[in-house]
């Protein structure tokens, strides 16, 4: 049997099976993983850039599948506020980052009101709510990323913590495809099974693992206690941002990564285990 035949079989029954397309999804993803490391190694400013392209278009996204009937949240405010929370978190810490959030919210209700009282119509709490929780969920949780890389020798811990959720992702995906069969949130996320969560635990572990032997150098039990909360955190991160689409009756948050769907889908499983890392990295490193 020809070999591209073979590929192009597997592909398609794994496409079926997942509704992405494996060629797309795996030649983009080791793309982005490329520029990611380069940025993250060659020169953290670089990074800030890189993330800041993620978060500018998850950001984007979210606001726009959040305009709904009940709901209406102004993508213009909040993607202002949102690129601007990376830099000033990395230039000033945490100030810059808690400042940056407080006042992006507050620049949102701002904008509301003004926006409201030209066309004559109310501003309502889903409105400010759901700009407040736009801010939080992507722009706020990414620049933990950025207080993590800005310290020295977090671009170490940035990247092992990169690894431990792609492993957890491709450990998922791996044995999900191959052997799942029993799911473990139907209702949120019917194509997630308990078999493929096994499949992540063990990547986890062993990238855990490796990631304190090698890149942070830390005692390896250290590594592997990040691979659990890694593990925990990015699936409970993709079935929140899995339930956040349901609720908005959206199955993906757009088409302009393909085989992955949006930016804020990438995002799903990073957005937590970023804050849950850099929280281990000031503990333990």
């Amino acid at each position: 049997m020809d070999i591209d035949h073979v590929i192009r079989d597997a592909g398609a029954k794994v496409e079926a099976r997942t509704g992405r397309n494996l060629f797309a999804a795996l030649t983009i993803g080791i793309g982005l993983g490329v520029v990611f490391i380069f940025s993250l190694i060659f020169d953290k400013q670089w990074f800030i850039l890189f993330l800041g392209v993620f978060v500018g278009f998850g950001t984007w996204e979210l606001a726009t599948i959040s305009r709904t009937a009940k709901r209406h949240v102004p993508r213009i405010p909040v993607l202002i506020s949102a690129l601007a929370m990376l830099p000033a978190t990395y230039y000033f810490g945490y100030l810059g980052q808690v400042l940056t959030l407080a006042a992006g919210i507050i620049f949102a209700i701002v904008w509301h009101v003004v926006q409201r009282w030209l066309s004559r119509s109310d501003i309502t709490d889903r409105d400010v709510l759901m700009s407040a929780f736009t801010l939080a969920y992507v722009p706020f949780l990414a620049s933990f990323a950025v207080l993590m890389t800005a310290r020295d020798g977090g671009e170490w811990w940035t990247l092992g913590t990169m690894i431990i959720i792609a492993s957890v992702d491709t450990g998922a995906f791996a044995t999900g495809v191959l052997f799942g069969k029993t799911p473990m949130a139907p209702k949120i996320s019917p194509k997630k099974t308990w078999e493929g969560f096994v499949g992540s635990a063990i990547f986890a572990l062993l990238a855990g693992y490796f990631v304190a032997t090698l890149a942070v150098h830390i005692d390896w039990w250290w590594g592997v206690l990040l691979g659990v909360i890694i593990l925990g955190v990015a699936t409970v991160g993709d079935l929140i941002e899995s339930l956040i689409k349901r609720d908005l009756g959206t199955k993906d948050a757009s088409q302009l990564i393909p085989g992955h769907g949006g930016f804020l889908d990438r995002l799903d499983s990073v957005l937590p285990s970023m804050f849950a890392a850099s929280v281990f990295a000031i503990l333990f490193s």
